[in-house]
């Protein structure tokens, strides 16, 4: 028989499920964190549980918020449990669970209550997980969209907010006005150099507001960047039946994710911090190596194993790794042309990285699956494997390995598999990729006019060559025999 979660149940979970040891009423708020969905309460929020467990820094609690729909929704299915969350960690051998119980509050979804509760001197920290879209990003220019409708809105009506940023902004003047220090604006957004562009955002939207709102966040916040990194499936009936059936727990909103965390965090901090580095979180002088690293090796690899693998009708991530062919493309990809391209980090190992995340991808509690890795190529592509090429012809290094992977991208996008099979639409421009692709069957040469996402690689004849040549092969002898060949060579 199932537990409905509450404090008032933990008595009766079950002794296999791990509890929170301290008490609620010992808890005090220090961080509002705003977009409360899975990635948090399975990452920094459980950070903050196993630092609480260890009888530290009770004063850190975090208060949850929102602006969207979709965190009232979080919100009403967290308040009948008191905050607390179901996290099981999908472990291969053994799943486990544990009750985190970090955040004490959730305010409703309102702007002005928000801002009144950021402003008050407790709150020392406000952190994000708001997703990339909501840091308001151009897309040719990569800076700054001031133009957006809702920036705009902020820009005229600064003391009705109704952006992220235009909040936090209206409770820093608060703040300033009361005399109350700054706090820490901390982006846990998986996005490169998310600190600088929260800063970004944050000073390009203030100095559209006042001179005066912009010096004063610009001297006194600091915008520390991260890299954050724990698959987190989305939750449906299989993650609620796995808590209701395996741990005797009904929870509206648990949280499935994989054993394995990792956070390197800048020590920058405006108004104190937690003392997360006691349970696992590294803190750096500078995390763009770290980035760098899982950029190209793990989500590198990450596309590297999935365009093959959707035109060999393999679906899940684990099976992919278990394909001799795929393994060993990925494989001689990574040691070949991937690992040199990075600058090296002392006592850090990019051939253990890499091993582990063979592991994760091998992790088949998960049930990752390969539709997922190859949604929005013409997004991801230019982030994940393009940057590496460049890298590679500026050194003059070879690239057919990255040039193939490039050539099973515009393959995969014809929309058939090399058995037939339909490939469903899986990006915001598949109409267009899928053109262009049916074009680059008689001259591969058309793919690489796509210059918003190739630019001025597409004029490099080495890479017009290698491509030609591997798109030429998956055309004529299909995905396995290229992938063969490549291994030959």
């Amino acid at each position: 028989m199932s537990v409905k979660l509450s404090l008032d149940s933990l008595g009766h979970i079950s002794s296999t499920v791990s509890k929170p040891t301290y008490l609620r009423s010992d808890l005090s708020p220090g961080i509002v964190h705003i977009g409360t969905g899975n990635f948090h309460r399975a990452h920094q929020a459980l950070y903050l549980h196993r630092l609480f467990e260890m009888g530290i820094d009770f004063d850190w609690a975090i208060i949850g918020s929102g602006i969207k729909r979709f965190d009232e929704a979080m919100r009403n299915r967290l308040k009948p449990q008191d905050w607390l969350t179901t996290v099981v960690e999908l472990d291969p051998v053994r799943l486990s669970a544990t009750v985190s119980g970090p955040m004490i509050d959730f305010i409703p979804i309102d702007p002005q209550m928000l801002i009144e509760t950021m402003a008050q001197p407790n709150i020392r920290i406000v952190s994000l997980t708001v997703t990339e879209g909501g840091y308001f990003v151009d897309a040719e220019s990569g800076g700054f969209n001031h133009q957006h409708p809702d920036i705009i809105a902020d820009i005229e009506y600064p003391d009705s907010p109704k952006t992220v940023f235009g909040i936090i902004i209206a409770a820093l003047m608060k703040r300033r006005e009361a005399g109350i220090p700054a706090f820490t604006v901390m982006s846990c957004d998986n996005l490169s150099e998310n600190g600088h562009v929260a800063r970004r955002t944050m000073l390009g939207l203030a100095k559209n507001i006042s001179d005066e709102s912009h010096d004063w966040i610009a001297s006194n916040v600091t915008f520390p960047n991260s890299m954050v990194d724990c698959i987190t499936p989305a939750t449906g009936d299989r993650e609620r039946s796995i808590v209701r059936d395996k741990f005797g727990i009904e929870d509206s909103a648990p949280v499935v994710c994989e054993p394995f965390h990792q956070w390197v965090l800048e020590d920058n901090f405006a108004n104190g911090r937690p003392a997360l580095e006691k349970v696992g979180v590294q803190f750096v002088e500078d995390v763009a190596p770290y980035e760098l690293m899982k950029l190209r090796i793990l989500n590198g690899s990450h596309a590297a194993i999935s365009y093959p693998s959707a035109l060999m009708d393999i679906y899940y991530v684990h099976d992919a790794i278990r394909d001799r062919l795929i393994k060993g493309y990925l494989d001689k990809l990574v040691h070949e042309e991937i690992i040199p391209t990075i600058p090296q980090i002392y006592g850090f190992s990019f051939d253990h990285y890499y091993e582990v995340s063979l592991e994760r991808f091998s992790n088949e509690a998960i049930g990752d699956t390969i539709p997922r890795l190859c949604f929005d190529g013409s997004n991801r592509q230019p982030k994940f494997i393009l940057p590496t090429l460049q890298v590679r012809l500026d050194a003059g290094h070879s690239v057919e390995g990255l040039a193939l992977e490039s050539a099973l991208w515009c393959r995969y996008c014809y929309g058939k598999s090399d058995s037939g099979r339909k490939i469903e639409d899986n990006d915001p421009h598949w109409y267009q990729l899928t053109l262009k692709s049916t074009l680059a069957k008689e001259d591969p040469l058309v793919w690489l006019q796509m210059d918003d996402i190739y630019g001025p690689l597409s004029n490099n004849a080495v890479f017009r060559g290698a491509f030609t040549n591997a798109l030429n092969t998956l055309w004529r002898d299909g995905t396995k025999a290229t992938l063969e060949a490549y291994l030959s060579t």
